[in-house]
């Protein structure tokens, strides 16, 4: 094969492409989680959310009933849960299953993304829980809150040891 023979059949795919939209798509989807608009994003800010993350890693030791969730998830309220609950839902991670019995049930578990996401976070959590004493000895005495960026009498910013401006 010449060239000339591969530069024509280079060309050939855009021009059926140009010729023919309904056939081949003219953009290809590309997720981007550092894309503004981007749905990617929107189900990383939802799961990255401190109830969404724990939901997460509750449901991927198991399913749990709404309560049951809620009592696992310390300090979690009953509308934060259930708020977390549906945007997980919407996103493709957590199945609601209703369970038709007296009274009825409901029922949290992981989908497949779910479960893929979960397994994420809780390697996350393991480091996070095997490190966190070498963290507090690592840390400085009084770092963990930020300086007081106002002097006492509430003037204004405080003057740092150049004087100000």
């Amino acid at each position: 094969m010449s060239l000339t023979d591969l530069e024509s059949a280079a060309r050939e795919p855009a021009a059926r492409a140009s010729a023919a939209p309904d056939d081949t798509p003219t953009q290809a989807l590309v997720a981007d989680v550092f894309a503004r608009d981007c749905d990617s994003r929107a189900a990383f800010e939802v799961v990255t959310s401190k109830w969404a993350s724990l939901a997460l890693l509750a449901l991927g030791e198991g399913g749990y009933r709404f309560n049951a969730l809620r009592r696992r998830v310390e300090g979690v309220s009953e509308k934060m849960l259930s708020q977390t609950l549906q945007a997980l839902e919407r996103d493709g991670m957590v199945t609601r299953e209703v369970v038709t019995t007296i009274p009825p049930r409901v029922e949290y578990a992981l989908t497949p993304l779910g479960e893929g996401v979960a397994e994420k976070l809780r390697s996350l959590a393991d480091l996070l829980e095997a490190n966190v004493a070498e963290a507090a000895r690592e840390a400085a005495p009084g770092s963990a809150q930020p300086p007081d960026p106002k002097p006492a009498d509430g003037s204004g910013p405080a003057a740092g040891p150049g004087g100000g401006a």
